[in-house]
């Protein structure tokens, strides 16, 4: 049985990199100049052109609801706040099942913070079981290749590998899927957005300006794709001296709250810079878990409370 299972498990990168099927996103869509009588009839052709490169939504296969996690930037604590969401969902609600998808196919963060290594067996129909830790069923490119070897791969390899772990992984049956999403608005959020119903998007992001600028960028993305925005998540809102319990706003102030109110849409809290979050986040134990009863973990649990109410509102 486990020489079976080790056989099994020898052919998933080439299963990964095998030919997906045409896909033309839509940044890739080509309207030439056609000639009208009007800039209406333009705009109809070109609507019509375009509709016709879009590939139809198919929901993945034992999934509910799909809600991603992103952030217009890198090093904002996308992450950390999709693996202690998702954590905080199960919380919440012990008798939903969720799944994580770790869909940063470059810098995969999901075997470390969650504290899994190893390659997920195959089932006999050649789908990837995930690797559960804490009762979280994940599946990331991380546990693919190994920790310390760089992905250097063109877009095409790399939206092949994102279709595979898109619909070759046998989640069961969840109730939720949270898609920790690579940083920026390219194609991998331009692919998932198109190929699977996402119930909505959760933009994270710190109150500095610079992060901000980046965050509005990614929810104008997401309202192009029209998929809706459930709301912003302030990130690293403020430092708490451990030793006099001095409150400082490290990266300023209310940005993110600031930005939601610009945007119209919803603010859903503040997560504190803390020492703790980091720690534990850098030895695989999420303060959801390791630390329950500390603000930090209740601050994540307020998270989750949020966005299950907003996927409600929505999805009516």
């Amino acid at each position: 049985m486990a020489a079976h299972r080790a056989g099994r498990r020898l052919s998933l990168l080439s299963l990964i990199l095998t030919k997906p099927g045409q896909h033309v996103p839509l940044c890739c869509v080509y309207s030439p100049r056609w000639k009208s009588s009007g800039p209406s009839s333009l705009q109809d052709r070109q609507r019509e052109i375009m509709a016709r490169g879009l590939p139809k939504q198919k929901p993945i296969a034992g999934v509910g609801q799909v809600v991603v996690v992103a952030s217009g930037k890198g090093g904002v604590g996308k992450s950390t706040t999709a693996v202690n969401l998702a954590l905080g969902m199960m919380a919440i609600d012990p008798s939903k099942r969720v799944g994580l998808l770790d869909a940063d196919i470059h810098g995969p963060s999901v075997p470390k913070l969650m504290n899994l290594k190893g390659n997920p067996e195959l089932t006999e129909t050649n789908r990837m079981i995930p690797l559960t830790n804490y009762g979280l069923p994940c599946m990331s490119m991380g546990f693919l290749v190994d920790e310390e070897a760089p992905i250097v791969w063109r877009g095409l390899m790399v939206m092949s590998a994102l279709e595979k772990l898109l619909r070759q992984v046998e989640w069961g049956s969840l109730d939720y899927l949270v898609v920790d999403m690579p940083p920026g608005t390219g194609d991998v959020q331009l692919s998932i957005s198109q190929n699977v119903p996402v119930a909505g998007a959760v933009i994270v992001s710190t109150p500095q300006d610079i992060a901000l600028l980046d965050a509005r960028r990614g929810a104008e993305m997401f309202k192009k794709v029209h998929v809706p925005v459930l709301g912003l998540v302030q990130n690293m809102s403020v430092f708490q001296c451990p030793n006099c319990q001095h409150q400082t706003h490290i990266f300023g102030s209310g940005g993110a709250r600031q930005l939601a109110d610009t945007l119209g849409v919803h603010f859903l809290g503040d997560i504190p810079l803390h020492l703790n979050i980091r720690e534990m986040s850098d030895r695989g134990q999420p303060v959801v878990i390791s630390s329950p009863d500390s603000p930090e973990a209740e601050a994540y649990r307020k998270l989750a409370a949020a966005v299950l109410l907003r996927i409600q509102e929505v999805t009516v």
